[in-house]
């Protein structure tokens, strides 16, 4: 979806990504080293402790406008150009920004213009719609339950389910319809959200 995205908004050379997947191993070296190199202040700010970042899971990727020289912890990424524009269409591809000015107080993280976090589609449209961050977004989650109503998202005639299902101390499952496409994503907190895709006759 990456190379899709940045196929539509015709990035060419004119952004690159600097960072994505990284081990536990690599994440401590990074942090260790900025450590010495830009201090406490600074590492504490921009760096994630090792097993606490969202780079070690796959899911995010840091993106840089190509330049001579790129700070590869904290790369510029304007909003303007091109970056924007891979900025604006990036929910249509599954991606948020992640770390939003003015959300430190909920994400627990600094603003990181740079920093892009895939959720799927159609959560990061939800998402950016909403003006969420990804906790906000789990939390709305939790007002359609698996029992009650579910959170519909229509798109053309194909229609997405979606709802959260609380984590059990005990066995946890789900009855899903036969040949009825669908996900299951850990919230990383509680629990599951489940999307389904139906068609407008499902």
């Amino acid at each position: 979806m990456l190379s899709r995205l940045m196929t539509a908004c015709r990035a060419g050379d004119g952004i690159i990504p600097v960072s994505g997947f990284r081990s536990t191993v690599e994440q401590q070296k990074l942090f260790m080293d900025s450590l010495g190199e830009n201090g406490e202040e600074f590492t504490f700010k921009y760096v994630a402790f090792p097993n606490h970042s969202e780079h070690q899971t796959g899911l995010a990727i840091d993106m840089a406008e190509n330049k001579e020289n790129i700070d590869f912890i904290c790369p510029s990424f304007p909003y303007e150009g091109i970056c924007q524009s891979f900025r604006e269409l990036a929910p249509k591809y599954g991606f948020i920004e992640r770390y939003q000015k003015g959300r430190e107080g909920i994400t627990g993280i600094s603003h990181e213009p740079w920093h892009f976090r895939y959720v799927g589609y159609p959560h990061s449209l939800i998402i950016h719609t909403k003006g969420f961050t990804l906790e906000e977004y789990i939390d709305f989650l939790k007002g359609y339950p698996c029992e009650g109503e579910h959170l519909i998202f229509r798109n053309g005639e194909q229609i997405i389910e979606i709802y959260y299902l609380e984590a059990s101390t005990q066995q946890t499952g789900i009855c899903i319809e036969d040949f009825t496409p669908y996900q299951i994503s850990g919230n990383n907190v509680d629990g599951f959200i489940i999307t389904v895709w139906r068609n407008g006759n499902g």
